[in-house]
């Protein structure tokens, strides 16, 4: 794309946020309305088209990465990982689902329990509770990572093995080349992904400051209100835009470590301090329970009732997802440069999914097992009356509550801020020609644009404004996502079969001294040893 594009891109983008800030500024009860209209019609009319769009993106992966793309790097194929896995990891978490995990790890198991998913049995009960865990390890498993995952592959594919700009435009450009008079629309493509990123990083910030200003209140009596969810905001604010000025290995990198630091000593200490023998076991049967039922629950609908929890829940996640894939994709593919298809499937699909199980398996059984003791706690009722509270009610049950409450809120503020800066960091790349190193002065644009549409979707919606804001924006998404995947297969087979004929012009009928890494990545060295003339029909396969 060109500069002359890349500047459409930048302007046409926050010309659109800017104007939806304006609108909820003005017209707030109008703009609540019509966020609540929406999401109701679109969750009941959509929402098979979404289980069914994320359940094939989950086979799809499995199959490129267990497949004969496996050993394909993102990169050239003698390329390393630029980071460690531990750091990777770290990442991937803070740029995915850190400030999610930590509202919904705890409160969502605590409403499955009170209200069953789909109505099937009768709340606050032990099978109850069993189910709860299931369909919150469904929920935050491995379908949420799904299109995360699909994004940054065929970004980092394009980007680093292909050399194309990491632009959603960039990788349809094969698709777009091919029509003259949609070719001078082509960034209009980013121009949407864009607006889609923002309204899903909008919904992750939000529910975070939901939570810090729920916490605040719990520990502190600090009033829930607009005032104090501005004073938060802008505090974060403050804090990654210094971290923006640091860059992404000082300041990301750095912030994303202390995150998983962070996150693994709140698990120990509740898995230690709690019911541990309940907590294992719950962990261990709500895996059992969630590899039994993938599939059911991968395509479950209710075709004859009303979709209320659906809605409200599985359908939000998948939306929400593919609405903030555009930035998770693009961040996870600039820290997953050199990593083959098959280590990098495992590590986005697999690794987070996994440690997110762990934390609602800790909070969420010691939390179930409160309840069940028989106290009469009351912490599933303080969940539904006030779920950003949740987790500092269950605190309130636990040695050191305050030191605890004290931690959580500093690691939710930490992963608003590495979402936030990972956010303006990766949308100042899509409106500047997919840069690596963006402008400063376009990350802080974003970084302000960012706040203002979240600051306006709280006043404007709550809660619902933020959730019908990432499911508007993942429906026309989706399709182009189904484009960026018939691109990758496609390309992926032009490129195996190129590689496939240099080693058959190299060593002819007889390739025995095959490279090294042509051979670790066809996987074919032995069987054309033993085959020679294979060669020809693999290359027109």
């Amino acid at each position: 794309m060109t500069n002359h594009g890349g500047k459409t891109v930048f302007i046409a983008s926050a010309l659109i946020i800017f104007a939806l800030v304006m609108v909820g500024a003005f017209f707030q009860e109008a703009f609540g309305n019509a966020a609540v209209a929406a999401l109701e019609t679109v969750t009941r009319v959509f929402g098979w088209f979404y289980l069914f769009s994320v359940f094939g993106f989950v086979i799809f992966l499995l199959v490129l990465a267990f497949g004969k793309y496996g050993k394909v790097r993102l990169g050239p194929q003698d390329s390393t990982p630029n980071y460690s896995f531990f750091s990777w990891v770290s990442m991937l978490l803070a740029a995915g689902f850190g400030v999610g995990l930590v509202f919904y790890g705890m409160a969502e198991p605590m409403r499955h329990y009170l209200e069953p998913p789909y109505g099937d049995m009768p709340g606050e009960t032990e099978a109850a509770a069993r189910y709860a865990i299931q369909y919150s390890y469904f929920n935050w498993g491995i379908h949420q990572w799904a299109a995360f995952s699909v994004v940054g592959l065929i970004i980092a594919y394009f980007q680093f093995r292909k050399g194309q700009p990491g632009l959603v435009s960039s990788v349809l450009s094969s698709v777009t080349a091919k029509y003259p008079r949609v070719r001078p629309y082509a960034s209009w493509l980013d121009v949407f992904a864009v607006v889609a990123t923002v309204m899903g990083v909008a919904t992750s910030l939000g529910l975070g400051v939901l939570q810090m200003n729920g916490g605040l209140n719990a520990v502190f009596g600090i009033p829930e209100n607009g005032w104090w969810q501005f004073i938060i905001l802008f505090t974060m604010f403050c804090a990654y835009m210094l971290s923006t000025w640091s860059g992404l290995d000082k300041g990301i990198q750095r912030l994303s470590n202390l995150n998983l630091a962070l996150c693994l000593f709140l698990m120990a200490y509740v898995l230690v301090t709690g019911p541990t023998l309940v907590i294992l076991e719950t962990i261990t049967l709500g895996i059992g329970d969630y590899l039994q039922n993938f599939i059911g629950m991968s395509l479950r609908i209710v075709p004859f009732q009303d979709n209320v929890w659906a809605g409200e829940w599985t359908l939000f996640y998948w939306a929400w997802v593919i609405a903030w894939s555009p930035f998770v994709g693009t961040f996870i593919a600039r820290v997953s440069r050199g990593r083959t298809i098959k280590e990098y499937v495992f590590g986005v699909l697999v690794v987070p999914p996994l440690l997110a199980c762990l934390w609602i398996g800790i909070f969420g059984a010691t939390a179930l097992n409160f309840e069940l003791s028989g106290d009469n706690v009351g912490l599933a009722q303080a969940t539904k009356d006030n779920i950003t509270v949740a987790l500092f009610s269950m605190y309130d049950l636990m040695p050191f509550s305050g030191v605890l409450s004290v931690v959580s809120m500093m690691l939710i503020f930490i992963f608003l801020v590495t979402s936030a800066d990972s956010a303006s960091y990766i949308v100042a790349q899509m409106t500047d020609n997919g840069s690596i190193n963006p402008p400063l002065y376009k990350r802080i644009i974003w970084g302000m644009l960012i706040a203002a549409i979240c600051l306006t979707l709280i006043v404007a919606g709550g809660l619902t404004g933020l959730q019908s804001a990432a499911v508007l924006s993942a429906l026309p998404f989706t399709f182009i996502l189904y484009l960026m995947v018939f691109v990758l297969v496609r390309e992926l087979r032009a490129d195996r079969k190129a590689m496939l004929t240099q080693l058959y012009r190299r060593h002819g009928e007889t390739p025995v001294g095959a490279d090294a890494f042509e051979a670790e990545h066809l996987g074919e060295e032995e069987r054309l040893r033993r085959a020679p003339n294979v060669i020809n029909r693999r290359i027109n396969r």
